[in-house]
């Protein structure tokens, strides 16, 4: 595979995203004066062409007054069934567009939402990413081990996979 600063800008969004779809929870961090970093689980709804990931929130929350008083957000990925980790850097903005909360609502918002695409506080969090780095290590355990091993016996460095950063 070609090192990740060889890829076009597109393939490394392709990248980042094929590496984060299998995740169906991520962990968003926020900062704020009083208590410094935060952070909480989120469900990705999307992640766009540029970049850019999209998360239903409640329009006033913890959250998303910490996001108003410090827009840099990290949002973490973890998929220990294929060793695969992702961070994820960028800018964070609340978002109440009708048109884009109707073109990215499901139903299944309703467990959080009552009033579904008519609730009140359904709002959108827009991270425009700026970096990402991730580890992808999925070869099998059984795979892994015997390389673990083999660099042990030879004395060569264990080489466990794929590490690269994403700069958009």
């Amino acid at each position: 595979m070609a090192e990740v600063k060889e890829l076009s800008q597109s393939e490394q969004i392709a990248l980042l995203k094929d590496k984060i779809k299998e995740v169906k929870v991520a962990m968003l961090t926020t900062f704020n004066d009083e208590e410094g970093l935060r952070s909480r689980p989120m469900a990705t709804t999307e992640m766009e062409e540029d970049g850019t990931l999209w998360f239903f929130t409640k329009e006033h929350s913890r959250k998303t007054d910490e996001v108003e008083q410090d827009h840099r957000v990290s949002v973490s990925y973890a998929d220990p069934n294929s060793n695969t980790y992702v961070s994820v850097q960028g800018r964070a903005k609340v978002v109440t567009d009708k048109a884009k909360l109707e073109e990215l609502y499901s139903p299944v918002l309703k467990a959080w939402f009552p009033d579904g695409i008519d609730d009140p506080e359904l709002a959108l969090l827009k991270v425009n990413v700026e970096e990402a780095e991730f580890w992808d290590s999925s070869s099998n355990k059984l795979v892994n081990g015997f390389r673990m091993l083999k660099a042990a016996i030879t004395g060569t460095k264990f080489e466990s996979g794929q590490h690269g950063t994403v700069t958009l």
